[in-house]
């Protein structure tokens, strides 16, 4: 299994446990899933990153962070599965862009709107990684947004009557035509 080359410009700073997360050959990658933080900062991200929440001292982490100002920073290497998105871990790769989202009240049924945009320097950086992922991973051929993947409602935490979706991101002002105008990969509806 080879990495993606360490001269992309792209900051390492893998999560403690990154070991312990499942190896994969690149060849398995068929999907990138791209999502929001939903956080207000990259530091923030990382304390969340580095949280063990299952039996083997892993944690849930995108694959590769990308800040407002548009650093690059790889919490995982594609060449292990990170706990990213629901169902399809195994086959994809995550990429997560610093955003508040619905932070710091992401189910409470009054506070869905997902208003920060995306700054040009953080999809510049976006479309520069897909573009090494495509010529990196063979198989990798789909994009989808985490919300086109994981479509549970859930209850509200203010109102447990109203249903509100479980993830969102990367939301209504992620520019889906000009990324995949430009990435080359089908999205997944």
């Amino acid at each position: 299994m080879r990495p993606l080359p360490r001269d992309t410009g792209i900051d390492i700073q893998h999560l403690p446990y990154v070991d312990r997360l499942q190896s994969r050959a690149l060849e398995a990658v068929e999907l990138v899933v791209i999502h929001c933080t939903e956080l207000p900062d990259l530091a923030t991200a990382r304390e969340y990153g580095e949280r063990a929440l299952y039996d083997a001292g892993t944690g849930n982490s995108g694959h590769w962070y990308i800040d407002r100002d548009g650093r690059i920073v790889e919490y995982v290497p594609a060449t292990r599965i990170a706990h990213h998105v629901r169902g399809h871990n195994a086959d994809s790769v995550g990429i997560e862009l610093v955003n508040r989202g619905r932070w710091p009240h992401w189910l409470h049924a009054g506070h869905q709107a997902m208003d920060e945009p995306y700054p040009e320097a953080q999809l510049e950086a976006l479309l520069a990684l897909l573009a090494r992922l495509r010529a990196t991973l063979p198989a990798l051929d789909t994009i989808a947004g985490h919300e086109d993947l994981d479509t549970a409602r859930v209850p509200a935490s203010d109102d447990a009557s109203v249903l509100v979706p479980r993830k969102r991101d990367p939301g209504p002002l992620f520019p889906w035509p000009r990324v995949l105008a430009a990435c080359g990969l089908r999205r997944i509806p």
